[in-house]
Order: C-alpha cells, then sequence, then structure tokens
C-alpha cells in the first residue's frame, strides 16, 4: 500500500466503494486522514463496514466538513450529466479528485531521494497490453517495477514507494479526468479512436480527457506518441512545436524520418543519425498482429526514456509471455484453436483480432458501444461464421445479413459449443474466436470475468472430449 500524504487531519469523502474506492480509503486513513464512505449499493457499503470504514451518507451530510472528494473514476464526472456527488462537491467549494491524483500526490510530496520513475500509458487500444509489455521489459532488465492502476491492481494497493522503483500505470480517460497534478516521466499515448463518447460528451472531450496525461511533464521526460490516427498525429505536433520533452512518434503502418516503426514485423529505431533494425517482432509469438506491433514500439520507446539500453529493451520485448483476455490462447482441441480475447470491448480492438487470422468462427456481442460492428464490414469475408451472444445479438445479426453466416447463440456456453462442432467439422486448422466488440455488463461484471467464462466453457468440451475417447 502506499499511504496517501497531503490530508492529515483533514476528512475526504469517498465515493465509489469498489476495488478503486477501498484502496484509496485504506491508503487515506494509513496516511493520517479520516474518511467518510458512502456507495449506493448497499453490498458495497456492507462491504466497507466490514473492515471498520465509517459510513457517512453523502446525500445527507454536510459538505462543509470535507476537503476533498474521492471520486471512484465509473462515476460521471461531467457527462451525460454530472453525478449527484460531484453537484454537492462543487456547490461546497469541495475539490473532486481521483486515485491517480492521490498517488501523484503523495510522489510529489516526496523527497527527491524518495521518487520514483512513472510510466503512464493511455490509449483506446492496448493499453493493457503495452503495460504488460513495459513492465516486462522493465523486470527483465533488472528494474524494481509495479504495475496497476487500471490494469490489475489499482494504483494504491501498490507496494509504497522508493527512489529506484518504476510505477508503470495504465490510465483510462476516466482516471484522468480526475488528475492534474501527475508528472510523469515517460508517457504513452498509443491511439484514439471513438470510444466512451457518451462518457465525454464528443471525440474533442475524449480526445482532451487522454492529453491530460501529458500535464506537467517538461526537459528530461519522454511523450511517446502512435501517430496512425489522425488524433495521434495533431497532438504530436502540437505538443512537438512546444519542445519542452523528448517526443518520439511511433508508427506500425509506415516508415519514418524520426521516431520508432514497425514494418513487416521488423522494429525500427529512427531516433538517432539513420533508422537501422533493432527485432524482429515475427519471433514474439505473443505479439502477433500489427496492432501489437504498435504496442512493442511503444515499449521500446519506453524502455529507452528509462535509462534502458535499446538493444536490451529489443531482446526483452521477444520473451514476453502475454496477457490475458488479450488474443490469448487458451485450448487447442484438435486442429481447432480457441482465442480469448474478451478485452476487446469495441470494434476498434476486435478489428486487430479479426485482422490477425484468415478465417475466424467469431463469437460476438455483448453491451454494444455507439457504432456496433459496422466499422468492421471490411473485414466480414474473413468470418467463416459468427456466434452472436447477449442484448447486441440482434443487431449484430443485421449488420452481417448476406455478409456472413450468423448463429444466434444468445450465450457464451452455447456460442463456444456451436463455434467448435463447425470448426471442428472442417478437419482443417481452425480458430474460435471470442473478441466480442462489445462492454460485457449485460451478462457479466466485467471483460476478465468474461474471459474466464470462455476458458472455463472450452475446458467443459475438453474434458468431454477426453471422456468420449
Amino acid at each position: 500500500m502506499i499511504p496517501v500524504r497531503g490530508f492529515e487531519g483533514k476528512t475526504v469523502a469517498v465515493f465509489g466503494l469498489a476495488r478503486t474506492g477501498l484502496a484509496a480509503a485504506r491508503a487515506l486513513v494509513a496516511g493520517g486522514a479520516q474518511v467518510a464512505l458512502w456507495d449506493e449499493n448497499s453490498a458495497s457499503r456492507d462491504a466497507a463496514a466490514a473492515e471498520g470504514f465509517p459510513l457517512v451518507d453523502l446525500a445527507t451530510a454536510d459538505w462543509s466538513q470535507f476537503a476533498t472528494l474521492m471520486l471512484s473514476p465509473g462515476v460521471p464526472l461531467t457527462h451525460p450529466a454530472p453525478h449527484w456527488t460531484v453537484e454537492k462537491a462543487r456547490a461546497a467549494g469541495v475539490e473532486i479528485v481521483g486515485d491517480i491524483e492521490l498517488f501523484a500526490r503523495t510522489v510529489n510530496a516526496a523527497p527527491d531521494h524518495r521518487r520514483p520513475k512513472i510510466v503512464a500509458i493511455t490509449g483506446t487500444n492496448g493499453k493493457s497490453t503495452t503495460t504488460a509489455l513495459i513492465g516486462h521489459v522493465c523486470a527483465q532488465a533488472g528494474r524494481d517495477v509495479r504495475i496497476g492502476g487500471n490494469i490489475g491492481v489499482g494504483v494504491l494497493d501498490l507496494e509504497d514507494m522508493h527512489g529506484g522503483a518504476v510505477y508503470v500505470l495504465e490510465m483510462s480517460s476516466y482516471q484522468l479526468d480526475l488528475t492534474s497534478s501527475l508528472h510523469a516521466d515517460v508517457t504513452v499515448i498509443l491511439n484514439l479512436s471513438p470510444d466512451h463518447l457518451e462518457r465525454h460528451g464528443s471525440m474533442e472531450g475524449y480526445v482532451t480527457a487522454k492529453r491530460r496525461i501529458l500535464m506537467n511533464q517538461g526537459k528530461g521526460d519522454t511523450a511517446v506518441i502512435g501517430v496512425d490516427d489522425m488524433w495521434g498525429q495533431q497532438i504530436c505536433t502540437e505538443i512537438t512545436a512546444a519542445n519542452r520533452r523528448t517526443i518520439v512518434p511511433i508508427s506500425a503502418n509506415k516508415a519514418m524520418g524520426r521516431g520508432i516503426y514497425v514494418l513487416n514485423g521488423l522494429l525500427y529505431d529512427a531516433t538517432g543519425e539513420r533508422a537501422h533494425e533493432v527485432a524482429d517482432l515475427n519471433r514474439a509469438r505473443s505479439l502477433p498482429g500489427r496492432h501489437n506491433w504498435q504496442n512493442a514500439a511503444a515499449a521500446y520507446a519506453a524502455a529507452k526514456g528509462l535509462g534502458i539500453p535499446a538493444e536490451e529493451a529489443a531482446e526483452h520485448l521477444l520473451t514476453f509471455p502475454g496477457l490475458a483476455h488479450r488474443m490469448e490462447t487458451v485450448a487447442t482441441l484438435g486442429r481447432v484453436r480457441f482465442v480469448n480475447d474478451s478485452k476487446a470491448t469495441n470494434a476498434d480492438a476486435a478489428r486487430q483480432a479479426l485482422s490477425s487470422y484468415p478465417k475466424s468462427f467469431w463469437i460476438a456481442g455483448g453491451q454494444a458501444k455507439t457504432d456496433g460492428i459496422a466499422p468492421l464490414e471490411d473485414l466480414f469475408p474473413r468470418v467463416a461464421k459468427a456466434y452472436l451472444i447477449g442484448e447486441a445479438g440482434p443487431a449484430f445479426a443485421q449488420t452481417l445479413e448476406g455478409k456472413a453466416p450468423v448463429a444466434p447463440a444468445g450465450t457464451l456456453e452455447v456460442a463456444v459449443a456451436q463455434a467448435y462442432a463447425d470448426a471442428a467439422a472442417t478437419g482443417q486448422d481452425a480458430i474460435v474466436l471470442l473478441s466480442p466488440a462489445c462492454a460485457s455488463f449485460d451478462q457479466y461484471a466485467d471483460f476478465e470475468e468474461r474471459g474466464e467464462a470462455f476458458r472455463a466453457a472450452v475446458q467443459r468440451l475438453a474434458l468431454a472430449a477426453r471422456g468420449a475417447a
């Protein structure tokens, strides 16, 4: 745990008592603050009370007693409308922060010899893989690395800091909306495409939130910017004009006169006098496809920004074991391989998986994002058959009509069984791909739970096959 500094003797209201809120409450108390916790969910309140935290109904509380509101990132700050706690905090002149901001203030308050290095990663797709990949490279290079934020462990639940530590943190746009004083030694913006627009009001609002990761950087810091989309190109151009930090453009689509890029799986470093090949990513079994090449370029650039020698960073990319729920092979039954890409919660993320295989038996559906799967139409010829689950099933069936065979499976268990039967019947090497292009909340608590359900369904098929044999 990282005890939060700067709130000693003050009372901090904490709203939202899932992982982030409870971790923040523990860290605030450990740092000497008093807390007042609330959640609209009674089970969450009971869990907090079981740990001995004081519950205060923030709807009727006297907000003049609070120095700060620690808001969980899933609670709306501005759109589609500010949450009632946000309105009460603003009316009372109470600042609103998130757990990343609490971490940032604690780092900023530490003496120089105790301040760790911070790598902050954001983007629409690839954040988790890139975060894990940077953490892997750092660990293999002998750094004392801690990985968390929007992946795995909440930032305040990570081990306490010291001057030799490196915090590698995935950051969502929701978290960045609540962050103002973070100073990251290395920042990464991978890519930007429409996502969470209902939360940010527009694409401009979404991009503005993502750009907050660059705040407070200066001379000696590094910004790694993906330039394969127009928004990344614009950000790179604008911060290059500011000429304060080291800026490293990255691309998985084109050669560049300056930056890090990948062509046909070969990673090139063009940050010096001439471009030179540094790694053959085709040898990295856990980094298939163009999207992973972008992730690898970002990780290599970030590692260099931390002072890890280029040759060493490139070598460690190739030993990355992969990330659960992101193009993860969970089993092979006969000639059928099952790939868990549950983390693909929007069409752009699903594109990365679909484009990696010439044909796949595709399991898709859940709680659809704005454009559904219409943006994937150019990849429908790669779909041997689509097995549709969840709320989005009927709409996805209409989009696919006449363009790919469809099976309305309804549930993941049924979809896995149907897809396996059809794939096995081909008698050829085949891929059963869970890449939902949807959020999971209609049927599962999160994408991890959905991915584990896929894994369990595949394991049951394997057991049945062994029993039949």
